[in-house]
């Protein structure tokens, strides 16, 4: 696992350094603020590939006596700083191009610009595919919350490249390069809280509902158990980790409900759902308990 994502998070700092060169060489040149406002972008990018790369070797280190529950919920910290990286670069660029804006600055890009900013949109939508193929194949938060900075970036070049050809060939539309980096700002924020918000549900132990429902699918169809309630699921890094109370029947023995409990267990960390770890309380089925069952807490 951490061969892959460190494999394709080096790919992207590749790509990401000689994008924002070549934006950043680009803008300057061809007098274009909404490509260099593009090129800052793609330096965040920089920035959060070196955090995957760094931060893998933590949270995917194995469980030991001051973490029981495993080092996953670091991955949702570098989730979430790549979040906040993000808002803090939308703010710098939304700022200054409505300083821009107001004071009546225009521009009238190059031609050179343009290409510049398709280039970047096919450079950076092919690492998106590839970042977001091994995260989901390691099922990694943090991978692929990469990915899509990666796509914000393809997509934020978008608005550049119409507003860099609008005022290149409209310059009675100079303005459009100002607006063009406006609108890219606003894309990373939306990309950033699309990121950020499943980061801060596990930090915050947040039951995961569809989840639940497998688990309780599962669990219903190991045999022995007859109801299932109260079943919780919370996520740490790419593992899943649940508890539930499961009903047997109350004339069993204290061991045949453990070994049903076991059984549980067992079947939900080998269904291939993510469950890692499952503890499971056995209760006994009250309309089978006899007198003394019935007064049990």
């Amino acid at each position: 696992m951490i061969k892959a994502v460190r494999r394709v998070a080096y790919a992207g700092m590749a790509v990401n350094v000689a994008v924002a060169a070549l934006k950043g060489f680009a803008g300057l040149a061809f007098a274009s603020q909404a490509l260099l406002a593009d090129a800052v972008h793609s330096l965040s990018d920089l920035l959060t590939d070196v955090s995957v790369v760094l931060g893998v070797r933590y949270w995917t280190a194995p469980a030991d006596e001051e973490h029981p529950y495993g080092h996953g919920k670091i991955e949702a910290l570098v989730t979430l700083f790549i979040a906040l990286a993000l808002v803090a670069v939308a703010y710098g660029l939304g700022s200054h191009a409505v300083q821009s804006f107001l004071a009546g600055e225009t521009s009238s890009p190059g031609l050179p610009a343009l290409f510049c900013a398709l280039v970047s949109i096919v450079a950076k939508e092919w690492i998106f595919i590839w970042t977001r193929r091994v995260a989901r194949s390691v099922n990694s938060q943090a991978l692929e919350a990469n990915a899509w900075h990666h796509r914000s970036d393809a997509i934020s070049s978008i608005p550049v490249a119409i507003a860099v050809a609008a005022a290149h060939f409209l310059p009675s539309l100079s303005w459009m390069d100002s607006a063009g980096a406006l609108v890219v700002s606003l894309f990373i924020v939306r990309v950033a809280w699309k990121i950020a918000s499943p980061a801060l549900q596990e930090l915050v132990d947040a039951n995961i509902g569809d989840k639940a429902d497998e688990v309780a699918r599962i669990a219903r169809g190991v045999p022995g158990v007859s109801t299932v309630h109260k079943v919780r699921v919370r996520r740490y890094g790419g593992a899943f980790a649940a508890d539930l109370h499961v009903h047997v029947d109350a004339s069993l023995s204290v061991a045949e409900g453990h070994a049903i409990g076991h059984a549980v267990s067992d079947a939900l960390t080998d269904s291939g759902i993510g469950v890692t770890d499952a503890v499971v309380h056995i209760e006994p089925t009250r309309r089978q308990a006899g007198p003394e069952a019935q007064n049990l807490p």
